[in-house]
């Protein structure tokens, strides 16, 4: 291995934190690791390697057959018709070298001018495709937001992507990571060679790649068992992963995966979003594309997670993460963090670190989103439209209770054996962790439901037979089909590492509780007793801060959950969600009611009483962090203060370097206080008054309405 110290190559925008190269130990670990993802099933065989080269080189020919025949159509010259040329170019976990067994090949076909995206790539390719015995379940999805055709080419699945070159030629030596690619390009064109550019430069700006795609398989498989793993969902898909460990081997540029494992956990533990990750420095570049920048673009401020593409002209993949989100993944993080210090100490395994998550045992309150269609094709295009439309759910629920509710959209999808053309996704609920409930409080989002619910039937390619329904359950009505062989587990999981924590968090919840109460007793007794108690708190309290605490902005990121998540002492809220004509509709013509149904169903923590709803409760004005975006951006700040010890302190993970932009008049942006916005206009609920400082807790009633009941199910 290459010592990154001796060539004097430095990787990223900042210095590494340390050079220091593996132990012994080090070494026995990683081929732990190694041997552990090779177990699992996460690398392919050489036959199904050679058949994935082998599905390339047939697409290949395919495209170029494409090309002749459109340049010939359109009555090209004898030259141009001979010279006519389409190529092939793989991005994604395949190029990376990080895919597994069953894993899609994502390719970009580069075509000429003449060759266009609407008539000759989703017409006369689409033809072709669909005349081919070896093609199977193909499905064009042309609005989407970067236009790719999904299919099977000899049972290998396939994502292509079309980029259209201003060239009448393309040359068979093209360059795609040279700027010059872009000048002329429309914005489709630009998103879709993004990937691919994304991705060769990933690999370099890496110290090692091998270590790189050891460490990202590692951190992959792992995101995916935490349910973490799904950029529709809100949380990080496979780029962002990538971009987020290639930044932890330029902080460690020597280290082995073992070790970077390890520092992936404690660095993004310590990191003070929304500061970017960068694997290099932004280039503005000279063709006026929109780059990433808040400065300059409103919309830039309101992302929580900020995970920056080092190929001109930068974005931010991670755009789709929202609050929820975001505090889901910083637990996990730390979850991470304190497995990986007890594998220094011989206190847990790589079995511990990769538990799956009890998604299903994590919550008391879900809601279910049913959806079905009238034959496959049709389920397959209305799932891919719903789990494009659910992030919105999270984001409704999340903005229309003030962030009081808190959402945790599960990453996949369940069928019901029984009913082949039904599917149903779960969102588990809680109410906001370390905020008080009130006696009796409820949240009341049938409005929000029903919102959402017409947003997805707004779908343009709807026809009759695609429905959806959402409904309340409790994880005691879970169904039984989501449950490995359909059997409903008789108890919960004991003996993992996260029914330890649970239980340690219950022990202290109860003890903090009793501690409390005799202070209160104490300071009721005398005044003074009260002063010296109170600074006693203080003391304490500045005692126990660690360094993460310092380091972690809390405007941004809430303290990490335990993984109970609503197991905890304060009473459970009760969810209410209106029902639609006959639980299961399909809102074509409907419009969204202003006022939802009375007569409907209410489960409070008492399952065993009912109470009619009379009206929506309005929520109070949000608080006044939610109100502003403060009016500079200081974006030459430290993402992590200077620390002596800066091995041990990850924090020094990256120096975000300054823009040269600043706004009209002059003044920079200062990155303080931004919340995560609805894309989507949405009225705000009429205030009859302006409560003060102190009142502004939001008046939110929290019963849902079981569809699952009010249907006889």
């Amino acid at each position: 291995m290459a010592n990154v110290q001796q060539n004097g190559q430095r990787y990223g925008i900042t210095e590494p934190i340390s050079l220091g190269g593996p132990t012994e130990l080090d070494v026995i670990k990683t081929r732990e690791l190694e041997k552990y993802l090779q177990d699992v099933g996460l690398y392919e065989g050489k036959e199904e390697a050679v058949r994935r080269e082998e599905v390339l080189g047939r697409l290949d020919q395919i495209v170029k057959t494409w090309i002749k025949t459109i340049s010939r159509a359109k009555g090209l010259n004898d030259q141009l018709l001979h010279e006519a040329n389409a190529e092939i170019f793989t991005f994604g976990s395949y190029r990376l070298g990080v895919h597994g067994p069953g894993a899609d090949i994502d390719t970009l076909c580069v075509g000429p001018r003449h060759a266009t995206r609407e008539g000759d790539f989703f017409g006369e390719l689409h033809r072709m495709l669909s005349e081919m015995p070896e093609v199977t379940e193909l499905h064009p999805v042309p609005d989407a937001h970067v236009p790719l055709m999904g299919f099977k080419l000899n049972g290998i699945s396939i994502d292509l992507l079309y980029a259209q070159l201003p060239l009448w030629v393309i040359p068979k030596d093209l360059d795609i990571l040279h700027d010059s690619i872009l000048q002329n390009a429309d914005e489709q064109t630009v998103r879709s060679l993004n990937g691919c550019r994304v991705t060769d430069q990933i690999l370099r700006l890496v110290p090692n790649i091998e270590n790189f795609r050891t460490t990202l398989r590692c951190m992959r498989f792992w995101a995916k068992r935490r349910g973490v793993y799904s950029n529709v969902s809100g949380f990080l898909g496979g780029i962002n992963w990538a971009l987020l460990v290639a930044r932890i081997c330029q902080l460690y540029p020597n280290a082995l995966p073992n070790m970077l494992a390890s520092r992936f956990f404690r660095v993004y533990t310590q990191w003070r979003w929304p500061n970017p990750v960068l694997l290099c420095s932004m280039d503005e570049g000279s063709l006026g594309l929109q780059v990433w920048d808040p400065r300059r673009n409103p919309k830039d401020r309101l992302h929580m997670m900020p995970i920056i593409t080092p190929a001109y002209p930068g974005m931010n993949s991670s755009y789709n993460v929202s609050a929820s989100t975001l505090r889901i993944m910083t637990g996990e993080f730390q979850r991470g963090k304190d497995i990986c210090e007890a594998m220094e100490a011989n206190n847990a395994d790589w079995d511990t670190l990769f538990e799956p998550f009890a998604f299903f045992e994590a919550y008391k309150n879900y809601l279910q989103i049913d959806i079905s269609a009238a034959n496959v094709d049709d389920l397959r295009k209305w799932k891919g439209w719903v789990e494009s439309r659910l992030r919105q759910l999270t984001l409704k629920i999340e903005r229309h209770t003030y962030d009081m509710l808190q959402c945790h959209p599960h990453t996949h999808d369940y069928q019901d054996a029984s009913r082949p053309l039904h599917c149903s996704y779960f969102m588990g609920l809680q109410r906001k962790q370390g905020v008080p409930a009130a006696e009796g409080e409820q949240f009341d989002i049938r409005r929000t439901v029903e919102e959402f619910k017409h947003t997805v039937n707004g779908y343009m390619l709807w026809i009759p037979g695609m429905e959806i329904s959402v409904s309340h359950i409790k994880r005691r009505s879970i169904p039984s089909f989501v449950f490995p062989g359909g059997v409903r587990p008789s108890h919960t999981s004991k003996g993992t590492w996260d029914s330890k924590r649970r239980s340690e968090n219950r022990i202290s919840t109860t003890a903090s509780a009793a501690t409390t109460t005799t202070t209160n007793e104490a300071s009721s007794e005398s005044k003074g007793g009260s002063n010296s108690s109170e600074d006693g708190k203080k003391r304490k309290r500045g005692d126990d801060e660690t360094l993460t605490g310092h380091l972690r902005n809390s405007k941004h990121v809430a303290v990490a959950m335990p993984v109970e998540n609503g197991e905890g002492g304060s009473p459970n809220p009760s969810i209410c969600s209106s029902p639609l004509k006959d639980c299961c509709s399909n809102g074509k013509s409907d419009p969204i009611s202003k006022d939802p149904p009375e007569n409907v169903v209410l489960f409070s923590k008492d399952a065993a009483e009912t109470h009619p709803i009379e009206k929506i409760a309005t929520p109070q004005a949000p608080s006044e962090e939610t109100e502003e975006l403060e009016d500079s951006f200081d974006f030459g700040n430290q993402v992590i203060e200077q620390i002596s010890n800066k091995d041990t302190v990850l924090a020094a993970s990256a120096t975000i370097p300054t823009f040269d932009a600043t706004t009209s008049n002059g003044s920079p942006f200062s990155y303080e206080a931004v919340e995560e916005l609805e894309v989507l206009p949405m009225g705000q609920p009429e205030v009859t008054h302006r409560a003060s400082v102190q009142q502004r807790k939001p008046i939110i009633k929290l019963n849902f309405t079981s569809l699952g009941k009010a249907n006889g199910k």
